[in-house]
């Protein structure tokens, strides 16, 4: 019985989080999305990509962030959450689209199923994190591809790779090169 194949899950690809303009835009993305396309090259369709969307009950703390984040407070057809050119062929599945930090949860378990996952994505500080915690809380085997992943700025980025690091075996922090192993083995 051969292993299921792994699965590459990008987190977050959009205008808003990539832009230089946007005051969530990654200084890190460029650089991110170059080896994000290596990867899910790699990954033979097997690639899921989420965006993160202002859908959340602005009754509930999402209201509290909205009013300290208004630039965001938009519809969700806004031109800030499209994905970025860059990442609109990544995957052949429809993407996960999610009002929470973390996109582990039912929707992508039941396309993944207990395959390794590969992280990347943005922001390691915020959506990449949350989704790994989560994903290790489930007991899923998750690589992350620190070199695919931009944070909010090197230092947060970093930070975020060392406490993701704090949790194996089901989270594994490593780069391109060693994630494009496991997709492709």
């Amino acid at each position: 019985m051969s292993a299921a194949p792994a699965w590459l899950v990008v987190i977050d690809p959009q205008n808003i989080f990539a832009a230089p303009d946007s005051p969530w835009g990654s200084p890190m993305f460029p650089a991110a999305i170059a080896n994000i396309r290596r990867l899910a090259d790699a990954a033979d369709g097997h690639v899921l990509v989420t965006r993160w969307l202002p859908t959340a009950d602005r009754d509930t703390a999402w209201g509290d962030y909205f009013a300290a984040w208004p630039f965001a407070d938009k519809p969700a057809d806004d031109a800030l959450y499209d994905l970025v050119p860059a990442a609109r062929e990544l995957s052949p599945h429809p993407t996960l689209d999610l009002p929470t930090f973390g996109k582990w949860g039912a929707p992508l378990e039941g396309i993944v199923g207990s395959a390794p996952v590969v992280l990347a994505g943005v922001s390691t500080d915020c959506c990449v994190i949350s989704t790994a915690l989560a994903a290790a809380d489930a007991g899923a085997r998750v690589t992350i591809a620190a070199d695919a992943c931009a944070g909010s700025d090197p230092a947060n980025h970093a930070a975020a790779l060392q406490v993701m690091g704090l949790y194996p075996p089901q989270l594994t922090v490593a780069d391109t090169a060693t994630a494009l192993r496991i997709l492709r083995p």
